[in-house]
């Protein structure tokens, strides 16, 4: 369980480094599940996984380089504690036989979820710059958001046959 952070006493340094962290869970995340349609032979789900890595690594990068732009000899103080599935889609979002569109369903949650984290914290947060970062991620989400169902649009429907029906249950050896 992440412990509590007081939005109310975050420096803008700290801020970043949250950020950054949440970025970085994100990214991992996608990469297991990639790594797990990729395992059971689900390309469309796989390279849609694939692709929120990489943008989250991309927004990470971005932050980073921000941050040691304003602050480059301050060491990290937030650590990864902090945090849980901010925005990284929760472990049993993912199934076996996924198709695009289920991933891509996963992925609007997730930044869904990452937006109302940081609307929520907002209300919490007095600092001018770190009020306006986390506002600036905030609509960000949205952005995010949109990419995600621009994609949507662009896929057939599913088709009507649910892929639980065939997939085995665990079994002990």
């Amino acid at each position: 369980m992440p412990k509590t952070i007081d939005f109310a006493s975050l420096s803008l340094v700290d801020a970043l480094d949250l950020a950054i962290l949440i970025e970085e869970e994100a990214k991992e995340r996608y990469e297991e599940f990639a790594d797990q349609m990729q395992l059971h032979h689900t390309p469309d789900a796989e390279r849609f996984f694939r692709t929120m890595a990489v943008n989250e690594t991309k927004h990470g990068t971005e932050l980073s380089e921000r941050r040691f732009r304003l602050f480059p000899q301050a060491p990290r103080t937030v650590t990864r504690d902090l945090l849980w599935d901010v925005e990284a889609p929760g472990y049993e979002e993912a199934s076996v036989f996924m198709s695009a569109r289920q991933a891509m369903e996963v992925a609007l949650q997730a930044e869904i979820k990452a937006h109302d984290y940081f609307a929520a914290a907002l209300v919490h947060i007095s600092d001018p710059e770190v009020k306006a970062l986390f506002d600036e991620l905030r609509q960000e989400e949205v952005e995010h958001q949109e990419m995600v169902q621009e994609a949507m649009a662009k896929l057939p429907p599913d088709a009507d046959v649910d892929p639980d029906d065939y997939s085995d249950e665990p079994v002990g050896h």
